[in-house]
C-alpha cells in the first residue's frame, strides 16, 4: 500500500476547467470518499489517478513517485467499476484470475489467491459460473476479487454500490468496510451519496463544480462543515440554516434574534462566548443547528417559542418539523416524544454544536 498525493490537480476540456485546481494528500491505509452531486467532478479525478484521463495541470503521486506520465497498466492501481466490468464468458474464478495471468503469475499461486480472496468474500461457492449466472451483488463481489487478488499499491472504487437495491448496499457497504479494516488498504472510493460516505471514510473530500470545499475527518466534515453547501450536503436530515441577527456577542454571553413561526422576533441566549461573532453585532448571520442538537426544553431565555407544523415518526426517531425566519427547521427526537401538530413547543439549541456563517460568502464564521 502507499500514500497519494494530489498537487493543485486540474483538468480542462478546451477551455472549459472542470477541476479547478485540487490538493488532497492521504496516507498509506487511509480510506477516502470523493462525494458531491453529479458533475462535480469527482469521477473524472477517479479517472485521472488511475491513468484513464489526463492530467491538464498538477502532479499525482503515489508514496514519492511522481504517476502523471505513467501508463495505466504501470501505476499498480486496481480499479472496481460501477458497471462491474465481469467478462461474460469467462467464469468467476477465470474473471479473478484473469489480471495475474497477464502477468504471469504461476498457476500455484493464482490458485492460492483466488482461494484466499473468494473465501474473504464468500464467494468461493461461485467460482465455476459465469456472470450471467450471478445477482448483482454476487458481481459486485466477484468485481471486488479481481481487484483485491492483484494486492495493488491503491484500490479505486466508482460509485460500486449504486446498482444495488437498498438493503443490498448496506450489506456491501459493512463488507467493503470490514475488508478495509483487515487489509488496511489505501482506498480512494467515489461516491454522491452522503451516508456512504460518512460511514465509510477515514477522510471525506467534499466536491463542488469542480473545486474542493473540505477536506477532512467524516466528525471534522460533519460537525465543523467549512461552508454552507458542505453543511447542508452532509447529513441526513441536513443542518437546518436560519438568518439570525447577532444582538450581542463577547467572550461569555452570546445572544441571537430570529423570526418566529409567527414572524414576530424572538431572541435566545447562550452563556457561551463566540468571539469570532464580535464583528458582526448588528448584523445577519446563517445560524446552523444539526437536527439532533435541538431538544424541547423548559421556557427559558434558551429557548424559541414553536409551532409544530408535522411530527414523522420513524421507529428509532420522531422528526418534529417547525419554522424559523420563515424556513424549515427539523428537529430529530425521542420516538416517545409527546408534539404533534398544531403544538406548542419550546426549542432550545445545543451551543456547543452551533455553527455560523457569513450569510455573504457562505464560510463557517464558527
Amino acid at each position: 500500500m502507499a500514500s497519494l498525493t494530489l498537487n493543485n490537480v486540474k483538468k480542462r476540456f478546451g477551455h472549459v476547467e472542470v477541476l479547478k485546481g485540487i490538493d488532497i494528500a492521504i496516507d498509506d491505509g487511509d480510506f477516502l470518499v470523493l462525494v458531491g452531486p453529479s458533475g462535480c467532478g469527482k469521477s473524472t479525478l477517479l479517472n485521472m489517478i488511475a491513468g484513464l484521463d489526463s492530467i491538464s495541470d498538477g502532479e499525482v503521486s503515489i508514496g514519492d513517485v511522481v504517476i502523471n506520465d505513467l501508463h495505466p497498466a504501470d501505476r499498480d492501481i486496481a480499479m472496481v467499476f460501477q458497471s462491474y466490468a465481469l467478462y461474460p464468458n469467462m467464469t468467476v474464478g477465470q474473471n479473478i484470475s484473469f489480471g495475474l495471468e497477464m502477468r504471469n503469475v504461476p498457476k500455484p499461486e493464482r490458485d492460492r489467491k483466488i482461494n484466499e480472496v473468494s473465501s474473504m468474500l464468500q464467494i468461493e461457492h461461485l467460482l465455476s459460473r459465469k456472470p450471467g449466472q450471478l445477482s448483482g451483488g454476487q458481481r459486485q463481489r466477484v468485481a471486488m476479487g479481481r481487484a483485491l487478488v492483484r494486492d495493488p499499491k491503491i484500490f479505486l472504487f466508482d460509485e460500486p454500490l449504486s446498482n444495488l437495491d437498498a438493503k443490498l448496499r448496506v450489506d456491501m457497504r459493512t463488507e467493503i468496510k470490514r475488508l478495509h479494516q483487515r487489509l488496511s488498504a489505501t482506498i480512494v472510493y467515489v461516491t454522491h451519496d452522503q451516508i456512504e460516505a460518512m460511514t465509510l471514510a477515514t477522510k471525506i473530500a467534499v466536491m463542488k463544480d469542480g473545486e474542493l470545499q473540505q477536506l477532512g475527518s467524516p466528525a471534522e466534515v460533519y460537525d465543523n462543515p467549512a461552508n454552507t453547501f458542505v453543511a447542508t450536503f452532509m447529513g441526513s436530515p441536513s443542518m437546518n440554516l436560519v438568518d439570525a441577527k447577532v444582538i450581542e456577542a463577547d467572550a461569555s454571553r452570546t445572544v441571537l434574534q430570529l423570526e418566529g413561526f409567527d414572524g414576530e422576533h424572538q431572541s435566545i441566549a447562550f452563556d457561551v462566548g463566540f468571539a469570532d461573532l464580535a464583528a458582526y453585532v448588528g448584523k445577519t448571520v446563517s445560524l446552523g443547528v444539526r437536527p439532533e442538537d435541538i431538544t424541547e426544553q423548559a421556557d427559558g431565555e434558551g429557548t424559541l417559542h414553536c409551532k409544530v407544523d408535522v411530527t414523522e415518526p420513524t421507529g428509532a426517531d420522531t422528526y418534529v418539523i417547525t419554522s424559523l425566519g420563515g424556513k424549515e427547521v427539523v428537529a430529530r427526537m425521542p420516538a416517545n416524544i409527546s408534539l404533534s401538530a398544531g403544538d406548542m413547543a419550546h426549542l432550545g439549541f445545543n451551543p456547543e454544536k452551533l455553527v455560523l456563517f457569513d450569510t455573504d460568502s457562505g464560510n463557517r464564521i464558527r
